[in-house]
C-alpha cells in the first residue's frame, strides 16, 4: 500500500471548506513590454519553498474587520482584497495609488510585519491609502485534493503603469521571499521550461492566460486583464513541471491521502506517456480523456509504477477511453499484461524529452521511477504527505533505504510523488527518509539486543519516540526491519521470537 503518517489515526480525514486565499499579479509596463512580479519564497516556507510566486496569503479575521470598517473595501471580493493590501504592505512594502503604487513609511510597514491587526487602524489613521477600484479579480481556484488543507485562492491583479514610476522594492524587514524580480511572462516561461527556475503551478497556469491574451491584445495589459476578468478562466492543467502534469484520481489509498496522482509525462507537444491511471470510476476515467483532449501531444503508452491497487485501473475501463500499450516491469506484468516490460536503464524518447527508467524495489518488487532535467517521478518511493510503508513480505526494508541512496544521489530538481504535492526540495525529503528508517532500524535491533523477543513487544519499544503511532501500522513495518535485519545476519527467529544472531 501507500502512506500514512506514523502518528496519524486512521480514521477518514475530514475535509472543510476550502479555505480563501489571495494573491496578486502585480504587473507594469516595462522598457521591452509588459513585465510580472514575482517573489522567491523562503526554503522555510511550508508551502512552495524556493519557488517563484506571486505575494499573498491567508484572508483573516484582520481583513473582514477591515471590510466592516473602511467603506473604501466595499464591493466584490471585499475581504479578498482588503487580505492582497494587507500582504502587499507586510511583503512588499507597497499600497495602490493612482495608476501605480507608493512606498509605506518604514515604520508603519514594521508595524504590519510585527502585527498584521495594526493594518487597519493604520489605513483608519490615513497612514497609506486605500484604493481598490483598479483592482480586477482574474480567476479562482480551488487547490487540488492531493494536500492536506484545500485553499480558494482569488487571483487578483493590479497594473501599475510605467515601470520607470514603480517603486523599488525592498525586502526589509518581510521574510517570506528571500527576493523578488519583474520580468517579462514569456521570459518566465521559457525559464521555467528549461528547468532554471521553479514556479508553483497555479502561476504558471495564469502567465499562460497572460501571455495568450496579451498575444491577442496588442501587448495592452489593460485590455488583457480585463479580458481575463471578464471570462474568470477556471484551472485547466495542473502542470508541475514543464512536461509533467497531473491528474489527481480518488483511490482507495491510506489516509492521509485519498487520491493517486496520474502523470501525464512527455513532450508537451509530442509523444507522452499516463503515468498510474488508478481509475475506478467512470468520472475519473472522462476527467482522465478530458486532460489527454486538452492535450497537444500524443499518447503513446499507459505505464504503471507498480502494482499495488491504488495504482492500477480498471483495465476494461481504461480501455474504453485509451486504445494504447501498456508499459511496467516484469513484475507488475504479473498482475496486468504488458506489451512493453521496462528494464532499469532503458531511455524513454518522448518527443523533445528523454526520461530515464529506474527499476527501484523496496517499497515493492519491480517499482519503476521515471527521471529528467525535469525532476523525478518517484510513484511510492517518497510522497509529498506522510511517509512510506514498507510491506514485510512484499516490501524489502534494505533495498529500499539502497534505492533511497541512489535517488538522492541523482539529484532530482523536483519529485512528483504518487500521493500528496509536488516535492520542492528533494535533498531534504530524501536525507529525512534515509535517516528516518535507519533510525527506526537501530531502534529494532536495539530492542532485540536489549532482549525484547516478542513481535509486539519489539515494536512497542522500537516506536517508544512515536506514541501516536497505530499500533497495527508499527507492528507491521516493524516485521519489515526484522526480516530485513535477518537476511543481514544481526537477528534470527525461532517459534515466533526473535533474538541476537549467534
Amino acid at each position: 500500500m501507500s502512506e500514512v503518517p506514523e502518528g496519524v489515526n486512521l480514521s477518514a480525514r475530514a475535509r472543510g471548506a476550502p479555505r480563501p486565499t489571495a494573491t496578486m499579479t502585480l504587473t507594469r509596463d516595462g522598457p521591452d513590454g509588459v513585465e510580472v512580479l514575482l517573489g522567491l519564497r523562503s526554503p522555510t516556507m511550508r508551502a512552495f519553498p524556493n519557488y517563484w510566486a506571486f505575494p499573498g496569503g491567508g484572508v483573516s479575521r484582520v481583513d473582514h474587520a477591515a471590510v466592516e470598517a473602511l467603506p473604501a473595501l466595499a464591493g466584490p471580493e471585499a475581504a479578498s482584497i482588503a487580505c492582497i493590501m494587507r500582504e502587499m504592505s507586510e511583503e512588499l512594502g507597497l499600497a495602490a495609488s493612482g495608476d501605480s503604487a507608493v512606498l509605506l513609511h518604514p515604520d508603519d510597514r514594521q508595524a504590519v510585519v510585527d502585527d498584521k491587526t495594526q493594518w487597519l487602524p493604520l489605513a483608519q489613521a490615513g497612514s497609506f491609502p486605500v484604493e481598490r477600484t483598479r483592482i480586477r479579480t482574474l480567476s479562482h481556484r480551488i487547490t487540488p485534493p492531493f494536500g492536506p488543507v484545500q485553499f480558494d485562492n482569488a487571483f487578483l491583479h493590479l497594473h501599475l503603469g510605467d515601470g520607470a514610476t514603480v517603486p523599488d522594492i525592498d525586502l526589509e524587514p518581510q521574510t517570506e521571499f528571500t527576493e523578488v524580480m519583474w520580468a517579462k511572462p514569456k521570459t518566465i516561461l521559457s525559464r521555467w521550461k528549461a528547468h532554471e527556475i521553479k514556479v508553483a503551478p497555479p502561476v504558471v497556469t495564469l502567465l499562460m492566460e497572460i501571455e495568450r491574451t496579451l498575444e491577442r491584445t496588442g501587448r495592452d495589459m489593460e485590455a488583457a486583464s480585463a479580458d481575463i476578468a471578464q471570462r474568470l478562466p477556471g484551472r485547466r492543467s495542473i502542470l508541475f513541471a514543464h512536461g509533467v502534469e497531473v491528474i489527481p484520481i480518488k483511490t482507495a489509498t491510506l489516509p492521509p491521502a485519498d487520491h493517486t496522482n496520474c502523470y501525464l509525462v512527455g513532450d508537451p507537444q509530442g509523444e507522452y506517456v499516463m503515468v498510474d491511471p488508478a481509475v475506478r470510476m467512470r468520472e475519473d476515467m472522462e476527467v482522465l480523456a478530458t486532460a489527454v483532449e486538452r492535450h497537444r501531444g500524443t499518447l503513446v503508452a499507459v505505464l504503471f509504477t507498480h502494482s499495488h491497487s491504488d495504482h492500477l485501473a480498471d483495465m476494461s475501463l481504461l480501455r474504453e477511453a485509451f486504445d494504447v500499450p501498456v508499459w511496467g516491469s516484469e513484475y507488475t506484468a504479473r498482475s496486468v499484461p504488458c506489451d512493453r516490460i521496462l528494464t532499469d536503464g532503458e531511455v524513454l524518447e518522448l518527443g523533445e524529452q528523454s526520461w530515464q527508467v529506474l527499476i527501484t524495489p523496496g517499497h515493492h518488487p519491480g517499482h519503476v521511477c521515471l527521471f529528467s532535467e525535469a525532476g523525478l517521478v518517484a510513484g511510492d518511493m517518497l510522497a509529498g504527505i506522510g511517509t512510506i510503508l514498507i510491506p514485510p513480505h512484499t516490501g524489502n526494508m534494505t533495498q529500499y533505504i539502497e534505492q533511497l541512496e541512489r535517488l538522492k544521489a541523482l539529484g532530482p530538481h523536483l519529485v512528483f510523488p504518487s500521493h500528496g504535492p509536488v516535492v520542492a526540495i528533494p535533498d531534504r525529503l530524501i536525507n529525512h527518509y534515509i535517516k528516518h528508517r535507519k533510525a527506526r532500524h537501530s531502534n529494532v535491533l536495539n530492542a532485540v539486543v536489549n532482549g525484547t523477543s516478542n513481535l509486539e513487544a519489539i515494536a512497542v519499544e522500537a516506536y517508544a519516540d512515536t506514541p501516536d503511532a497505530h499500533p497495527g501500522l508499527a507492528v507491521d513495518q516493524t516485521l519489515s526491519h526484522l526480516i530485513a535485519l535477518e537476511a543481514e545476519g544481526s537477528v534470527m527467529q525461532s517459534n515466533g521470537t526473535w533474538s541476537v544472531a549467534e
